[in-house]
């Protein structure tokens, strides 16, 4: 098969790097391309080897996941993989710095395995990855800003920002903070002047945005969204409304910004 992926496992476990394998060897459009036990590895790996996903152990001896990240600047860009870091910790500064640095998700192990496949799925095929011209245009955050602050809780609730959702749940999370009225009126306002600022349609913005919460439900982060809202809200199969979802967020920051 000329298009498999071709995947780089990387973790100073070799009985972790035996269950990636066996959990990725079974499908058919894989094709695990090395392993390696640490980072230095890793690197060696990556410039002698054409790699699509790299799974990226966050702990390891020698060089850790984090020096990985910051090797990987020197390579050249057809040796620069997309990463996926795992790790048992969980940790806010850590996602952050992984993400800032580069990684594409942050998965927490033991990651369910159909779940982990989607995510290479979506890497590699990215149906709904924002389009270079739109990224051009997306707002710069400063400190404390209202982008910054959604930037925030999108990371932490484990919404990607490469994929289109992201943006168009932002702008709607905004617009509706600017004037609540919005989010009574969804349909016929709402996705379509997000629509109307990134020049498409309602209806992709709505499937885009409903994309977005999804991927936020299958990483699985529940504590950190009821942490969030405050209150156990939901579990694990228990998915709000876009419309739920964009009243929450902006209620909550509507209250921070008027305390």
């Amino acid at each position: 098969m000329e298009d498999r992926i071709r995947v780089l496992i990387v973790d100073d476990s070799e009985t972790t790097r035996e269950m990636m394998d066996v959990m990725l060897s079974e499908k058919d459009d894989i094709e695990i391309a090395g392993y390696a036990q640490d980072g230095v590895e890793a690197l060696e790996v990556l410039r002698q080897t054409p790699v699509d996903i790299m799974l990226l152990d966050m702990v390891m001896p020698r060089l850790d996941g984090f020096g990985v990240l910051d090797g990987m600047r020197s390579l050249d860009d057809e040796h620069k993989p997309h990463v996926i870091a795992l790790t048992a910790m969980v940790r806010d500064d850590l996602i952050q710095r992984a993400v800032s640095m580069g990684a594409d998700y942050y998965m927490l192990k033991p990651c369910d395995p159909e779940n982990l496949y989607a995510h290479i799925q979506e890497l590699v095929h990215p149906e709904e990855v924002l389009p270079a011209s739109m990224a051009m245009h997306a707002p710069l955050v400063t400190p404390g800003s209202l982008d910054e602050r959604i930037a925030n809780i999108f990371l932490s609730m484990g919404i990607p920002a490469h994929i289109k959702g992201y943006h168009y749940l932002r702008e709607a999370i905004k617009l509706v903070v600017s004037d609540r009225e919005m989010i009574n009126a969804i349909t016929k306002d709402l996705y379509p002047t997000v629509a109307a600022n990134f020049g498409t349609t309602a209806s992709k913005v709505e499937r885009a945005i409903r994309h977005a919460i999804d991927v936020a439900w299958n990483r699985g982060q529940m504590e950190n969204i009821n942490l969030l809202f405050g209150t156990r809200l939901y579990v694990r199969h228990d998915k709000p409304t876009n419309g739920e979802f964009i009243a929450l967020i902006a209620d909550r920051l509507a209250i921070e910004q008027s305390a």
